[in-house]
């Protein structure tokens, strides 16, 4: 964890930031009081789309949906 100023952190913000995406805890204080944190942003995933992967796939084993041996009794 590191901590600056509001003036350090104005002066170096650029370089803050790239530590911050890095993974480090970055903390902006006043009078040797913690503000805030600088953090990455977290976007949401992305919802599912039925159907997104139509048509990639491009080879499929001729035998695919047959019984292995050893697994006719298991149905």
């Amino acid at each position: 964890m590191s901590q600056y100023t509001i003036n350090e952190a104005k002066a170096q913000l650029s370089e803050l930031a790239s530590r911050a995406l890095a993974g480090e805890e970055i903390i902006i204080a006043r009078d040797n009081h913690p503000l805030v944190r600088l953090v990455p942003v977290q976007l949401p995933g992305q919802a599912r789309k039925p159907g997104s992967g139509k048509g990639q796939l491009l080879w499929m084993s001729p035998d695919f949906d047959d019984i292995p041996e050893g697994f006719e009794d298991g149905l």
